[in-house]
């Protein structure tokens, strides 16, 4: 049996737990957010407008990638799960998952926008950790997916929200139907 892990990812103000969330409901399946496996000492750095260094995410990054193959061991046929996953070597511990489960198909959603607009949409939030002054700090880092990162969908999350669920579901659904990791970049 084929099974699938769906990675929502980007930049803070992006959208990830909007799209994360709807995509798990519409594939009916389990819905993992990422910031809930930070461990504490993780929270209190960017809390305080402390950007988190690549020694902070290993630990995370393993948690999630557990945490998801945990779930597909329980039966179920996918994951969708939540994980900014900024740098390239941050989705490779991602990648790692396949050699743990067998007939596993890795998905990357990488929504983007231009960093103003998210600044913007941070800046509207209440009650989350993640400032406004935080966002910079992810884009100072920020590897956007390679060339050759063959299962990642780009996605612009510019349009209103409605249109970018659409445009997700979609592409998700050609992807999924495929059996090809494919790039579709927009």
């Amino acid at each position: 049996m084929e099974r699938h892990i769906w990675l929502v990812t980007g930049p803070a103000g992006c959208g990830k737990s909007t799209v994360a969330q709807r995509l798990a409901k519409e594939l009916n399946l389990p819905y993992i957010e990422g910031d809930e496996f930070h461990p504490a000492a993780n929270i209190e750095k960017m809390s305080n407008g402390i950007p988190l260094t690549d020694a902070d995410r290993w630990d995370w990054l393993i948690a999630l990638r557990e945490e998801a193959i945990r779930k597909l061991e329980a039966g179920n046929e996918g994951v969708v799960v939540t994980c900014s996953a900024l740098k390239r070597k941050y989705r490779d511990v991602i990648r790692v998952a396949p050699y743990f489960i067998p007939h596993l198909r890795l998905h990357f959603i990488y929504l983007h926008a231009p960093e103003e607009l998210l600044l913007q949409r941070v800046l509207a939030r209440k009650n989350h950790y993640m400032g406004a002054n935080m966002v910079h700090s992810q884009f100072s880092v920020l590897e956007p997916p390679f060339p050759d990162e063959k299962d990642v969908i780009s996605i612009d999350v510019s349009p209103p929200v409605e249109e970018v669920l659409a445009e997700v579901l979609a592409k998700a659904r050609k992807v999924g139907d495929s059996g090809l990791p494919v790039a579709i970049v927009s």
